[in-house]
């Protein structure tokens, strides 16, 4: 094995390496703004190594027929890219995903694959609490009555 190569592979494992794992989870609070903003709600579980993270999160908008609003919920898998280490009381990061949805207007009930871009900030508040804040682009299956979508939310998050 060449010097190089040597060199390339102690980089990775110094990067990658096993470091202690931390999870957390959010419950969140927010608006679906697409087609017309609407109360979205949900929860997010979450793991980190150092850098990356991955989580589960799923999330509801309700139908509202009278204004013409789909209801649509989402089941999503998520890879995070954050800072190591907070700066400061700030832990921002971006994210990526792929997942389902599910879609419903009145007769109209759309189930498909969706992807999903996005980031935000953990703001440390006390010990292993957090407030979080977030924003997603979702780019949903060509049966969508309306995709992408965008929602941002607010959400309590606790590290353990």
């Amino acid at each position: 094995m060449s010097r190089a190569s040597i060199a390339v592979v102690a980089a990775a494992l110094t990067i990658c390496g096993a470091s202690p794992a931390f999870a957390d989870a959010t419950a969140f609070l927010g608006g679906n703004t697409t087609p017309d903003t609407r109360m979205v709600k949900g929860l997010a579980i979450g793991m980190g190594f150092t850098i990356f993270g991955v989580e589960v999160e799923y999330s509801v908008s309700d139908e509202d027929a009278a204004k013409a609003l789909p209801g649509l919920k989402t089941g999503m898998v998520n890879a995070l890219i954050q800072t190591p280490v907070p700066l400061g009381r700030f832990q921002p990061y971006v994210t990526v995903g792929a997942g389902i949805y599910q879609e419903t207007l009145g007769t109209h009930d759309e189930t498909s694959g969706g992807v999903n871009v996005g980031g935000g900030l953990k703001v440390k508040l006390v010990g292993p609490l957090r407030l979080r804040g977030d924003y997603r682009v979702f780019k949903l299956g060509s049966g969508a009555l309306y995709s992408p979508t965008h929602r941002f939310y607010v959400g309590a998050n606790l590290g353990f």
